[in-house]
């Protein structure tokens, strides 16, 4: 593919200069331009027009690594195809190197002494007599051989020409005038001090020319993006591919052939193509460039050159990057354009020159008092931290990044400076802090380091804070036993002969506090006594502060008092951003989350859930997020949301796979299970029930939900007595660990409605009587339920006012679950007594918010007793009152469209954006105007109303 753009006039003046050869003018030109400007192209374009106008062409190319050869450009012109007969075996004879390096005498006299030409001294030196014979012969065989036939003369990157070739061209420019030979020379690169006096000695002459090639101008380049692409994709793909080359032909050129050639690939492989700029260019500028790549793109000229040591200078890498930045290749800041040329230039230097660039690098950061991050950064990618400054500047990194929330920074610190470590006290410190920070990622990763921190332990290498998080993390991966013999060798030594503080004593107090609560078949009997008053609130120097939050959560969750424990929750969901770095951080605002959802706060849990998962993703922790997904989705779930109980419960288990959720993975389990079931996927439910799930998750509460959950899914599918096993299970497992009282699961609501489901209506009976009991019978989502079943189960007459009830409680809970099979119960109730008018109302209402939370088997439920009532579907319905809805005002209208929809006061509130006052006196007007008493006899066509004012 041409790229020979913006060149016209360059063409044209080689034209004319070509046209004053033929007349016995010789000239000489030096194109000039940065690395990949087109010099290269521009000779060949223009050798071979000359060549049909019938001028002989000859070509010579110099190369760095035949520096050291005396005439070597010499040896190549003569020995070109194309000269006259005669002239050839002259220029041949002449320009042999065994000849020139041979003794005084022989080739016709004019052989000099191999030293003489190989050793010319200081270049800006004057020549030996011998070498300047040599040129002088040369010279003359080449002039008589172009007497006849006129000779374009190319020579290429006269840079890297030997001295010996050099002096024969300064030579040979001196004798041109009268010639027919145009002596054509390019040089680009590195401006070196040498190479600025070859210039200014071929350009002093009157014949000699300059013609300076520039980038291509950004339409330049587009029109060779598309002459290369075709015009379709280079609409697409052109200003990406312009903008990284930089206006620079030759990079832009490769990039467009790695295109085509690989046009299924999204990005355009510009390393490549850079490094085959570089390369051209000579080893010293690919290694500032290398330099600059490992030292960061900000790095002064200064510190590139003293990490390249005494090969380059200051001025000489500033130079370079002058050049490179006039070629294109680097941007205006003097920065390489893209992470993948950084990437590149750094992936073309050998494993170990890598790794020893990386380590001067990290030495010459801490000699400058540079961050420990830099430091580290470079440690990092060295893979070796040889000194003891290294490992101190790999752990304070660490500490820095996880501050800012960069576990894998984090990670790859720890793991380092862990390896490097030599005292064994540091070794279990650091190993300690590397298992928290690769927690943050993947708990199966941090698995692997628990035995050697249990054997930490033991060996007394770790302290009571770094102890006590073990213990959560062993609990977790469902290693039960080991926990406790770790915390029973922490009360040892803080028993009774041990040196323990009360503050010890206290973190002590608050993990068995936690333990019995999360994993309470683990806790029976192990009870610390309690600790004075004076000193309940005191926090070892070293022991995390959350984990004291998470007891007295758990505590309060414990002896079922989570009402009181409201504003403390509220407090430390508050708080909980200022701790993320913290161990028992999540597991703090877990609790938390759990104290609102015992408390019948589930909105204010979703809430909250909800911003804990939006800061979680945003720091990219995916433990922290799995488990905020988690809580998400229990709390939808208790809104009568399966449909984003199901997707939250996905997400979690995406984030972490059920094997990094340990026994932990019950509560996403378990909440997807009853999601499915009530969505009607009943299958996919039944799918999640066969994953694999250990004897110790049944310990904790996270065994206790699967199980709640499962026995959730074995009622919705008609199987009534493996329900009621599970649920009853659920009791007999609350019992034994004194949790009973707790209220952790309404397992006897479940059990009474699956004893009901199996037709024996004494023993749900007795059940519901029971809940109704008990201390937190008066919550709104305890209570509501329970008179459904309680209805259900009594006598036909006492139905309607305890439907009529649960009405009321499951609007204040917000569980739509709930009331969508109240009002269809309530819909029953009221069709046997033969208001079928009320029925339908209760029906539709019902329909609506069931088909609003995606509860497919219980809309196909009203359906049916919907056909019983004489209605073709949801859509049948009646028309309002005349002059009823007509009379209410917009405010209004939105209000009884929401309240119709089963929204409560305070959610109506928060989506129109108003105070629950104002709710609640849109709705005593709209009761008055349309003549109903309450919420519940609202028509249910208000709903349309709903989308056309929405």
């Amino acid at each position: 593919m041409p790229f020979l753009l913006e060149r016209d006039a360059h063409i044209d003046r080689l034209d004319h200069l070509l046209a004053e050869c033929l007349g016995r003018a010789g000239r000489v030109a030096l194109v000039d331009g940065p690395l990949g400007s087109g010099k290269s192209e521009l000779l060949r374009v223009f050798a071979a027009r000359a060549a049909e106008r019938g001028v002989l062409v000859v070509g010579a190319g110099c190369s760095a690594q035949e520096r050291d050869l005396p005439f070597g450009i010499a040896d190549r012109i003569a020995r070109s195809p194309g000269w006259p007969a005669g002239h050839a075996e002259r220029l041949a004879a002449l320009a042999d190197p065994a000849v020139l390096a041979g003794p005084a005498g022989s080739a016709g006299g004019t052989a000099v002494a191999g030293t003489a030409l190989a050793g010319t001294g200081d270049p800006a030196g004057a020549p030996s007599p011998a070498l300047l014979r040599a040129c002088r012969d040369l010279t003359t065989a080449l002039l008589a051989a172009a007497a006849d036939t006129p000779v374009l003369l190319c020579v290429e990157d006269i840079g890297h020409a030997d001295e010996a070739s050099l002096h024969f061209l300064r030579h040979l420019v001196r004798h041109l005038p009268q010639s027919r030979v145009l002596l054509l020379l390019t040089d680009g690169g590195t401006p070196w001090p040498a190479r600025r006096r070859l210039h200014a000695e071929l350009l002093r002459h009157p014949h000699a020319h300059r013609l300076a090639l520039a980038p291509l101008s950004r339409a330049g380049a587009l029109r060779l993006v598309t002459e290369g692409l075709g015009e379709e994709d280079a609409r697409h793909r052109g200003p990406g591919l312009v903008d990284v080359a930089g206006g620079n032909p030759l990079l832009l050129h490769a990039l467009v052939e790695e295109h085509l050639d690989r046009a299924d690939e999204p990005e355009p492989r510009y390393g490549p193509a850079l490094l085959s700029c570089l390369h051209r260019a000579g080893p010293g500028v690919l290694r500032v460039v290398q330099a600059q790549a490992v030292l960061g793109e900000e790095a002064p000229a200064e510190d590139v050159a003293r990490l390249l040591g005494e090969r380059e200078s200051a001025d000489a890498v500033a130079r370079i990057r002058a050049t490179l930045t006039a070629a294109g290749l680097l941007d205006g800041e003097g920065r390489l354009r893209t992470a993948a040329a950084r990437a590149a230039v750094l992936e073309d230097l050998a494993p170990h020159e890598r790794t020893e660039l990386r380590l001067r690098a990290a030495q010459l950061a801490h000699e400058t008092g540079s961050p420990a991050a830099e430091v580290a950064r470079h440690l990092v990618e060295a893979g070796r931290a040889p000194a003891p400054w290294a490992v101190a500047a790999l752990t304070e990194a660490a500490g820095h990044a996880l501050l800012d929330h960069r576990h894998r920074t984090a990670v790859a610190c720890l793991r380092l400076a862990h390896r490097e470590a030599v005292e064994e006290n540091d070794r279990a410190v650091l190993r300690h802090r590397l298992a928290q920070a690769e927690w943050q990622l993947n708990p199966s990763e941090a698995a692997r380091h628990l035995v050697p921190l249990t054997a930490a332990v033991r060996a007394g290498h770790l302290g009571l804070a770094e102890a006590l998080v073990l213990v959560r993390y062993l609990l977790w991966h469902g290693r039960g036993e080991e926990a406790l013999a770790v915390l029973d060798l922490l009360r040892a030594r803080n028993g009774p002969a041990g040196p323990a503080s009360p503050a010890e004593t206290g973190a002590l107090r608050d993990i068995e506090t936690w333990l019995a609560y999360t994993h309470p078949g683990l806790a029976r009997g192990r009870r610390v006594p309690a600790l004075p008053a004076d000193l309940r609130h005191t926090v070892a120097p070293d022991v995390d502060p959350q984990l004291r939050a998470a007891a007295a959560l758990a505590g309060a969750l414990t002896r079922g008092r989570a009402a009181e424990a409201l504003d403390h929750a509220q407090q430390v969901l508050h708080d909980a951003h200022l701790h993320g770095r913290t161990a028992w951080a999540e597991e703090a605002a877990l609790l938390a989350l759990r104290v609102l959802l015992q408390a019948g706060r589930a909105d204010t849990a979703a809430l909250w859930s909800q911003r804990l998962l939006g800061t979680a993703a945003r720091r990219e922790a995916p433990t922290a997020t799995a488990l905020y997904s988690a809580a998400h989705a229990e709390a939808a779930l208790r809104l009568g949301d399966p449909t984003t109980a199901a997707e939250h419960s996905r997400a979690a288990l995406t984030h972490l796979s059920p094997t990094a959720w340990g026994i932990a993975v019950g509560l996403p389990l378990g909440t997807l299970v009853v999601a499915e079931s009530r969505t009607g996927e009943h299958r996919s439910a039944a799918k999640h029930l066969t994953h694999a799930v250990g004897e110790a998750m049944f310990q904790s509460l996270y065994g206790l939900h699967y199980l709640f959950a499962r026995g959730e899914h074995y009622l919705a599918t008609r199987h009534g007595h493996a329900a009621l096993a599970d649920f009853l299970s659920c009791g007999e497992l609350l019992r034994t660990w004194g949790l009973d009282g707790a209220g952790v699961v309404p397992w006897r609501t479940q059990a009474a409605d699956a004893w009901l489901r199996l037709d024996n209506r004494d023993r749900a009976w007795r059940l519901i009587h029971e809940q109704l009991s008990r201390a937190d019978a008066d919550l709104p989502h305890n209570r509501g339920p329970a008179l459904r079943l309680l209805a259900a189960a009594g006598p036909a007459g006492r139905r309607g006012p305890l439907l009529t009830e649960a009405v009321d409680l499951t609007e204040a809970s917000g569980d739509r679950y709930e009331q969508v099979r109240v009002l269809t119960d309530l819909s029953r109730v009221h069709q046997g007594a033969g208001n079928r008018r009320r029925a339908r109302l209760l029906l539709r209402q019902a329909l609506h918010v069931a088909g609003m939370c995606g509860l497919k088997p219980l809309t196909r439920e009203l359906l049916s007793v919907s056909a019983d009532l004489g209605e073709s579907g949801p859509a049948a319905d009646e028309a309002p009152e005349p002059g009823g809805a007509g009379t209410l005002t917009e405010s209004e209208r939105r209000v009884a469209s929401l309240a119709v929809l089963g929204y409560t006061n305070r959610e109506i509130a928060g989506r129109l954006y108003v105070t629950a006052s104002t709710v609640e006196q849109h709705l005593t007007r709209v009761y008055r105007k349309l003549g109903v008493r309450r919420r519940k006899d609202l028509p249910a066509d208000l709903r349309a109303n709903l989308r056309k004012t929405g």
